[in-house]
Formats: C-alpha cells, sequence, structure tokens
C-alpha cells in the first residue's frame, strides 16, 4: 500500500470522483492537498548551482520499442542503440497496458536478455492517468537492470520530484536511476525552469523534446522544414545546457527516409541537441553518426587542447592552431568535443 507522502503529489492531478474509484476516500482529498503543499514545493535553483550531469552515458539515440511486442524487444537487444526505451505509454493500447507491464518486467529481470551496452530505460504511463503510472513504477523500480525512467508529458516540477520520491522508496539502493523528461505541451515549455531545476536534486539527468504531442497541443501546423518547432527546441536546449542536462531532440516520423532524416540530425546538433529519438532500427546509425564528432573535429580539438594549455603555461591568453585564434571560448568547445568523443568512441588520428 502506498503511502500518503508518497501518492499525495500524483493524486492532486485527479478529480474527487477519480481519487474515490481509485479506492481513495473522499475526506483524504484535503489530507493529501495537505500532504502536497509540504513535498512538492519547487523553489527554481539558479543554473550555477545546479549540479553537472551525473550520469556520463552518451545518449546519441533513445530507441522507443513497444513494451507488448516480444520480437521487437528481443530484436531491439543486438541494435546497438546508446538507449533502449520499453515503451508502456503511447505505443500499447489501453486493453495491453498491464499485459505489457508484466513483459518489460521480466525483461529487466531477465539476466539472459542481454542489451549490451545500451542503457535500459522505460517510458511509463503519464503521471495524470493515476493508477497506470502508480503500478508501472511500483513493478519496475525495483528491478536491478533498470537505469531510467523516460518520464512523459512533464508539466510542472512536482512531477520529477514524486518519481524522484518513488525512486528513493522502491530502487535498490545500490542503484543509480536516472530520469528522462518529456517536453510535450505548452505548459510544459512554459514551465522549462522550474522543470530542469530539479536536477539539483540528483535525479533528473535529460530533457527530451516531444514534437508530435507539442504541435498537437498547439494546434500548429506541421511542416517538413519544422520552422513551427524552431523557439520550443531552442528553448529546450538553452535550457537544458544552463541546467547541466542532456537535450534529446524529436522523432523523425518519415522513418524510410533516412536523406531527411541525416539533414534534421544536422540542424538538432547546430541548434546544440546532444541526441535524438529513434522510431525504427533503420535510424540508428544515421543518429550515431550525426551526433558523434566528426574525425575532423576530434583531431582539430585536440590540437587545440594542447596548444592553448601550453600557451596558458607560458602565460599567454590565446594561440594560434590553422591560421585560427584559440581563446578560452575555443577551449572550452574543444574539450567538450573531446568529452563527447571519448564517450562516443571517436578517436583522434594524431
Amino acid at each position: 500500500m502506498w503511502s500518503n507522502k508518497i501518492v499525495a503529489p500524483l493524486l492532486l492531478k485527479r478529480s474527487t470522483s477519480t481519487i474515490t474509484r481509485l479506492g481513495y476516500p473522499r475526506c483524504f482529498l484535503e489530507q493529501i492537498r495537505s500532504l502536497a503543499s509540504i513535498t512538492t514545493t519547487s523553489t527554481v535553483v539558479p543554473p550555477q548551482q545546479a549540479s553537472p550531469i551525473l550520469n556520463e552515458r552518451p545518449r546519441r539515440s533513445l530507441f522507443s520499442c513497444p513494451g507488448a511486442a516480444p520480437k521487437f524487444i528481443t530484436k531491439t537487444q543486438t541494435l546497438g542503440a546508446d538507449a533502449v526505451v520499453l515503451d508502456l505509454e503511447d505505443g500499447v493500447a489501453l486493453e495491453k497496458k498491464k499485459d505489457a507491464r508484466i513483459l518489460v518486467t521480466e525483461t529487466l529481470q531477465n539476466k539472459g536478455a542481454s542489451f549490451g551496452n545500451s542503457e535500459l530505460c522505460v517510458r511509463i504511463n503519464s503521471l495524470d492517468t493515476g493508477r497506470l503510472a502508480l503500478e508501472d513504477l511500483q513493478s519496475v523500480l525495483p528491478c536491478e537492470r533498470l537505469d531510467a525512467i523516460v518520464l512523459p508529458k512533464v508539466e510542472k516540477a512536482s512531477d520529477v520530484a514524486f518519481v524522484s520520491q518513488m525512486m528513493d522508496s522502491l530502487s535498490p539502493a545500490n542503484r543509480d536511476v536516472r530520469i528522462i523528461a518529456a517536453i510535450e505541451s505548452a505548459l510544459g515549455l512554459l514551465n522549462l525552469r522550474e522543470i530542469a531545476a530539479t536536477s539539483s536534486e540528483g535525479r533528473l539527468d535529460a530533457l527530451v523534446f516531444a514534437s508530435e504531442d507539442y504541435c498537437a497541443d498547439l494546434e500548429a501546423i506541421r511542416t517538413d522544414s519544422a520552422t513551427e518547432l524552431l523557439f520550443a527546441r531552442s528553448q529546450l536546449v538553452t535550457t537544458a545546457k544552463a541546467y547541466g542536462l542532456q537535450a534529446i531532440d524529436m522523432v523523425h516520423i518519415q522513418f524510410r527516409d533516412l536523406e531527411a532524416l541525416e539533414d534534421e540530425c544536422q540542424r538538432g546538433r547546430e541548434l546544440g541537441f546532444t541526441g535524438k529519438q529513434a522510431i525504427h532500427p533503420s535510424q540508428v546509425d544515421t543518429i550515431h553518426r550525426a551526433f558523434s564528432p566528426s574525425k575532423k573535429d576530434v583531431n582539430f580539438a585536440t590540437l587545440v587542447v594542447d596548444e592553448y594549455q601550453k600557451t596558458t603555461a607560458e602565460g599567454q591568453g590565446a594561440c594560434v592552431v590553422d591560421g585560427m585564434v584559440v581563446d578560452f571560448p575555443v577551449y572550452k568547445w574543444a574539450v567538450k568535443i573531446l568529452k563527447r568523443a571519448k564517450n562516443s568512441g571517436v578517436k583522434p588520428d594524431l
């Protein structure tokens, strides 16, 4: 049975009639309101005070697999995606939710099911589904092999705080399970700073932009150029980087058009995204190439770091590498490129 402190933030999202239908008495409503006012109050943490990313796993690709499809789950084991997301939400019909939860839990408990170096994540049902979300968390959080929870439809900092509390209660003590928060609505975007500030508590690792849900919420017209999404994507990247979080770009839904995917990946890289969602195995290699530093960039970054460290050790503030003036901002860029290269397995030729 859930404690009042744990269920309070979630039940606040539900109507009185829904709460009684879930098995809680009407008089419990005021009690959970008072509890939630204590346990879910969020204070915005300035970016300079927020914790850096604790999980250095690369997330170039975030591949979603329907949790009710055992054949797809088996095929995903050899895909080589940076992160595999076993989906209990949109990819599963309502009547299959329970079966999917059982299958995903069994997969996480099966030590013989090898996913290689892929991070194992579960996308639970959104918190406004009530008992569905609670049962998802109750089932998967105790699993030793769970690496992260993908939390859909995040609109408030208290959403992340609630799941973090659940992890503290249910996750194995030796497991540092992370949270990947999906931003899917106008309200989520407006509250993005408060949501990102929860990274100071140590569980939140990344923000994901869900383009189709966002467009539906805004009644925006979806175009090939994605101009209608430029503001939201830029806002998400900027906020994520300010709080030391990874930023995962939208799904390319025309999964057979790899040329268009490559172009969209490039535009995402230019905006500052660190990875991209994938929905088909054919997309993974293209995404990995796009979000890994090129050999040319890695070689140049290596020279920049070496030369800049030499000149600063000699008391100089800048140097020249391949005809380019290198000062501290360029050096900082080079350090980030080399860090990303290490995580992606790209080595310099020098």
